[in-house]
């Protein structure tokens, strides 16, 4: 999962450039991509409530096994050595119509992600909950082998896209997503096969059961559940293949709708909690897409600029990052686990708007009049900061989510939390896309302008966060 997933995320940068896609519209192809993250709660309910054929994961996870299999053939079969200059050559038209397609294949392997993702969550919750004793051993351990499977994706995939081997990509992701299907289809996720004979099953058709008893029990979480988990992919799907203006405003009024679902269903401390997550992420637009054209331009679109090749980029900056992963837990676990919860947040803040710095610098040229190589100084600058600024956030939003849930409303939070969160991220990975696109920064091509990337930086990355994200923690 974490080598299926590194894999899908990686290839964006690489591939969309190879086609001359530019900076704003890879951002929003990559929203796209992500969207089945967004739907993990949806996924969730709907496995709870819907068995097939008696289980309520097994035939879930193969019919998502099906889909990330269909995604990777339509890849093979649409993406061949000759693909990209061959749509280059016919014109505009026919590279939007590749890459269109290549987000739709792409979108079908994270959707495989994200389901098999969300239905091991839900079997290791089920057992932590059967075993108070157990601890977090499990979780330890399925983030590790996620970690080292990104890991060793990110050691061939930077290399390999230097050397346009995008259709020997596509055969990994292929084999990666194959994987699951032999274990899943032999049952090796225990669960217990339902009956419509059990108290408040109904059999819709054959193979398929409806838990009416928990729908009845649960109707309320459940629904808003459904409309977060949704809302995101149609929120993507409407700003990717329609018009960036109208998605954003879809999006916002999609934001304030939820927001005001949140204020009615949940406790008014849930509510408040809830509420500071999406103004902390909403307040930080994600930028990574110019950021990363910047990064990787060649001479001819940037004659000054880090002109990183991919290995570099992708590969060593990635191990680091995934490195600092594991240190992270370990610092917060021995300096800040004993700090109360708003100061901790205060302080990451700071750090993740602080952080952009280096970026600035190193578009500002000023780290080269201190003699300091550009590789070294964002390896030991934005390749630790970054993945820092993401334990050190998560791990205490994740103790508030467990602390603020009212008894017996433990899973429908955290499920409505995740989908929120993955919601309010998407809104801002398209807020960060149009801002690109506003600009009027030339990110590909020859002689390329990105003069106004550190006035987007300052603005969005460093101030934006702190005026908004700080007074949101009170």
């Amino acid at each position: 999962l974490g080598g299926a997933f590194t894999l899908v995320m990686a290839l964006g940068l690489p591939l969309f450039k190879e086609l001359g896609i530019d900076a704003s519209r890879q951002q929003l192809y990559m929203t796209m991509i992500m969207s089945p993250w967004a739907m993990k709660p949806f996924i969730g309910v709907a496995s709870d409530l819907f068995p097939i054929r008696g289980y309520n994961k097994r035939y879930f996870a193969l019919y998502s096994i099906l889909i990330g299999l269909i995604g990777c053939t339509f890849l093979l079969i649409l993406y061949q050595p000759n693909t990209a200059s061959n749509a280059i050559a016919a014109g505009p038209t026919a590279v939007q119509h590749l890459a269109d397609l290549l987000v739709i294949c792409f979108t079908c392997i994270s959707y495989e992600g994200a389901t098999l993702d969300i239905l091991g969550e839900g079997k290791y919750s089920e057992y932590m909950r059967l075993r108070p004793d157990s601890g977090s051993g499990i979780i330890s351990y399925k983030f590790g082998m996620s970690l080292a499977g990104s890991i060793i994706t990110q050691m061939y995939v930077g290399p390999l896209s230097d050397m346009g081997y995008f259709h020997t990509l596509f055969w990994i992701a292929s084999g990666l997503a194959l994987a699951p299907f032999f274990p899943t289809l032999m049952g090796w996720i225990p669960e217990k096969k339902r009956s419509s004979q059990e108290p408040g099953m109904t059999k819709l058709c054959p193979g398929f059961l409806f838990d009416r008893g928990m729908f009845l029990r649960k109707r309320t979480p459940f629904i808003v559940i459904t409309l977060s988990g949704l809302a995101g992919p149609l929120m993507a799907a409407v700003t990717t293949f329609a018009d960036l203006e109208i998605g954003l405003i879809f999006s916002g009024l999609l934001l304030i709708v939820l927001a005001v679902i949140t204020y009615f269903v949940f406790p008014k401390v849930v509510c408040c909690v809830i509420l500071a997550m999406m103004l902390m992420n909403v307040s930080s637009p994600q930028l990574g897409s110019a950021l990363g054209y910047f990064y990787t331009a060649d001479e001819q679109c940037l004659a000054d600029g880090p002109h990183f090749n991919y290995t570099y980029y992708i590969t060593i900056t990635g191990i680091v990052g995934s490195v600092v992963n594991f240190v992270s837990v370990i610092l917060y676990q021995a300096f800040m686990s004993t700090w109360r919860f708003r100061p901790a947040l205060i302080f990451t803040i700071v750090i993740g708007s602080l952080a952009p710095m280096v970026d600035l610098v190193i578009v500002m040229r000023w780290n080269e009049a201190i003699g300091i190589s550009d590789e070294v100084f964002f390896l030991l600058g934005n390749a630790i900061f970054e993945n820092l600024v993401v334990i050190l956030l998560a791990i205490p939003m994740s103790a508030i989510y467990a602390k603020v849930s009212p008894p017996g409303m433990e899973s429908a939070v955290f499920a409505y939390v995740v989908g929120i969160g993955n919601f309010t991220g998407m809104f801002s990975g398209l807020l960060g896309s149009a801002i690109i696109e506003w600009s009027k920064m030339k990110t590909v091509g020859e002689d390329c302008d990105f003069s106004e990337l550190p006035t987007i930086i300052v603005l969005f990355k460093i101030l934006l966060p702190m005026l908004v994200g700080i007074p949101a923690t009170f």
